[in-house]
């Protein structure tokens, strides 16, 4: 662009530093932007207004006005229009780029924890520009595409291991607040790479709701699975049976001694937390099992239901112990799932109530597929390939249990 000269007034400057102090300099960047449109189509055209030269590209067609938000203020502007060729401006292409950064670290601030109303008072405050809350909330609509292209992704590999949990999110629905579950799907392929498999959002936690979230997951391509990790949630067990009928199913050994330690008098439970992460970590079943004898023998007395409780849910709880020694630490828990929950939590905290289910799936997707692009650079590995391999030559057990499992359910 040529250089161009803008000349102001000196009295009309004096004038408006007298009279209207606070919009001074809005005015003033406005005409200064204004001869600089002008200048510019000026130097398109290669004419001045109304002037007849052989090197002359073109007409003028009068202008339209267009808004820019500035850090002082709106000002108008009035944008030449051309009768052949289009008229172009910087001014307009930085500002779009501004724009764009923005709301891209707007919608970045909401997914990392900040609050709406938060980012509305940050950027009122840094840009000059007010957004609402509800705005706010709206430019986070562009998320959307990329939460939906990876909720819809094809699953290509096949994912022996998986964990299913649900969290609780707050949502107003029909005028009143309550609670939506999110239900996630975590899954370890066969080189123990981990990856975020799926993710919805629904009312609540149920057989009907787990089976339509594990079949989503199927629909989709996940295949191979050996073994489901979870709590004791019907929901989860009845989904894993009827879905993947070939995955035995590990109860979650942290949330099943807390299930059980629940049920003791307070004053037993240290000592009883001791004696049951002893009978986990037994090196074989036949170990685990004389340790569950000896501590429902020691406890039957004086907490009923908790033994109760230990004994009904112990089998299923060690499925575990058909897989290789190297396999068990990393496949015996849910832990890997509760601290990604943890991780929503944070971040939906601030966020305090979502409008709906689908700005739950929208802000927590994305923090699920930051979460994700995180675990998949990592060069860690849940388990080594030689430990996979022998399970897959020793799989028999396992398959066992499998059925097992379901013939006991069917009664």
């Amino acid at each position: 662009m040529a250089q161009i000269n803008i000349t102001l007034d000196q009295e009309e400057i004096l004038q408006l530093m007298a009279e209207d102090q606070g919009n001074a300099f809005r005015i003033l960047l406005e005409k200064c932007l204004n001869n600089i449109l002008k200048a510019e189509s000026t130097e398109q055209l290669r004419a001045e207004p109304y002037e007849r030269t052989s090197e002359r590209t073109g007409v003028r067609n009068g202008t339209r006005p267009r808004t820019l938000n500035t850090r002082i203020g709106t000002i108008t502007l009035e944008v030449p229009r051309h009768r052949d060729v289009p008229f172009k401006t910087m001014i307009f292409e930085n500002y779009n780029r501004s724009e764009a950064a923005l709301i891209a670290t707007m919608i970045e601030m909401v997914v990392n924890g900040v609050s709406t109303r938060k980012v509305a008072t940050v950027v009122e405050t840094l840009c000059g520009k007010t957004y609402s809350k509800s705005t706010v909330s709206e430019i986070c609509r562009e998320l959307d595409k990329d939460v939906s292209a990876f909720r819809q992704r094809p699953l290509t590999k096949e994912y022996p291991f998986i964990y299913l949990d649900a969290t609780y999110l707050k949502t107003r629905k029909e005028h009143r607040i309550s609670a939506s579950a999110f239900m996630v799907a975590y899954g370890l392929d066969s080189d123990g790479k981990k990856e975020i498999l799926g993710f919805d959002a629904c009312d609540g936690e149920s057989v009907q709701t787990w089976t339509d979230f594990v079949k989503s997951l199927t629909d989709r391509g996940l295949k191979g699975v050996r073994m489901v990790v979870s709590d004791a949630h019907n929901g989860i067990i009845s989904a894993v049976f009827s879905q993947l009928p070939d995955a035995a199913w590990q109860r979650c050994q942290f949330h099943f001694i807390r299930n059980i330690l629940d049920k003791m008098p307070k004053k037993y439970q240290k000592a009883a937390a001791l004696e049951l992460h002893e009978m986990f970590d037994c090196a074989t079943l036949e170990e685990a099992r004389g340790c569950r004898d000896m501590i429902i023998n020691n406890y039957k007395d004086i907490a009923e239901s908790a033994m109760e409780c230990l004994d009904k849910g112990f089998e299923d709880s060690m499925t575990v112990m058909a897989l290789p020694l190297k396999l068990r630490k990393s496949l015996r828990t849910n832990n890997r799932l509760e601290r990604m929950n943890r991780e929503i939590k944070r971040r939906s905290n601030a966020i305090g109530i979502f409008p709906n289910d689908e700005s739950v799936i929208r802000l927590m997707g994305a923090v699920l597929i930051e979460y994700n692009d995180k675990i998949q650079a990592s060069k860690y590995t849940a388990f080594n390939k030689t430990a996979y391999a022998e399970l897959c030559r020793n799989s028999c057990e396992l398959v066992e249990k499998a059925r097992e499992q379901r013939k006991l359910l069917a009664l």
